[in-house]
């Protein structure tokens, strides 16, 4: 019988901690207004990128104005009675006390004038940084109150992926470690993100430790709230035994593969059943932890039409494992 075999060689094969996680946004926040008033103009469009610092959301502030005015009117007449005074004083003309009251009408008067500009700019809603915006939850001359949302504005060039392991592999974990990102939304593609923080305490309930790993967006393909598969990779396994994923066969007896014995087995030989103990799953191929020795030489394709003891000759050797 004709057949496709592979031969075992120790290798070292590398590991992961496999988890589900969570995305989150490194920035992210909902806007809303400082204080109340009548929305006069919205400058964001929905969906939009906006910069730090864009003008979103305008209130109604012409009392503010106005009273700003006149602040700046009495602060004009300050500084020109300061002046005078500045003058005068060194000559006599006028006292001390009369100069030290200027400076602090002026200052007054400046003050008033910084206190109604705070009170301008609240009437604005800027944005705190760079980021897409997302709905908008108001309208035109709407009525707000503060912490009224206004719109989602989420910044998508970095996200946080957290993910819990549990507590027996604290020791495994290091800050800086690299993990690899997988989401059913985008089938194929691997996103590599680094651990930067390992939280210091232990889930009482669960005894995970809960890890957070950071990752740019290229492209902004992931969103916020999106779950993923994540593997977080470890140290190398040395001198590992792997077999293609096809070679192992299963039944109710447990796994069990064919092997070549004989005196040429990478040629042709007698076939023979040896069950095994399988471990971790690498790609195509799978780490078998009891049941085979380096050297073996084993069936991946053909071995459901012989049956043990059968003679079969090798057409075809494959790899263990695609490197």
């Amino acid at each position: 019988m004709a057949v496709t075999a592979t031969f075992v060689e120790p290798r070292d094969v590398p590991t992961a901690l496999q988890a589900v996680g969570s995305l989150r946004a490194v920035q992210e926040v909902m806007l809303a207004p400082e204080v109340a008033g009548r929305v006069t103009a919205i400058r964001f469009q929905p969906g939009a990128r906006v910069g730090a610092g864009a003008p979103l959301v305008q209130l109604f502030d012409g009392p503010e104005r106005a009273d700003r005015a006149a602040a700046v009117a009495k602060a004009d007449l300050a500084r020109v009675q300061l002046a005078r005074s500045r003058e005068l004083a060194p000559s006599g003309a006028e006292s001390k006390d009369v100069l030290d009251q200027r400076r602090a009408e002026y200052a007054q008067a400046m003050a008033a004038v910084h206190q109604l500009d705070a009170r301008i700019a609240q009437k604005r809603v800027v944005a705190p940084f760079a980021g897409q915006i997302g709905v908008r939850r108001i309208n035109l001359g709407q009525y707000l109150n503060p912490g009224d949302a206004v719109a989602s504005l989420t910044a998508l060039d970095r996200l946080y992926a957290d993910f819990n392991v549990p507590q027996q592999d604290l020791a495994q974990l290091h800050v800086g470690g690299t993990v690899q990102l997988t989401s059913d939304a985008w089938p194929g593609r691997t996103f590599t993100g680094r651990v930067t923080t390992i939280e210091p305490r232990i889930g009482e309930d669960s005894r995970n430790v809960m890890v957070q790993a950071l990752l740019p967006n290229p492209g902004q393909l992931l969103r916020p709230g999106m779950y993923v598969n994540v593997a977080l990779e470890l140290a190398a396994q040395t001198g590992a035994l792997v077999v293609p994923a096809t070679a192992i066969q299963t039944s109710a007896s447990g796994d069990s593969v064919t092997v070549i014995r004989g005196r040429t087995p990478r040629k042709e030989g007698n076939a023979e059943m040896v069950g095994v103990v399988t471990g971790r799953r690498i790609g195509d191929s799978v780490v078998v932890t009891k049941g085979l020795k380096p050297g073996d030489v084993v069936v991946t394709e053909g071995q459901i039409r012989v049956q043990p003891g059968a003679p079969v000759r090798v057409v075809r050797i494959v790899p263990a494992m695609k490197d």
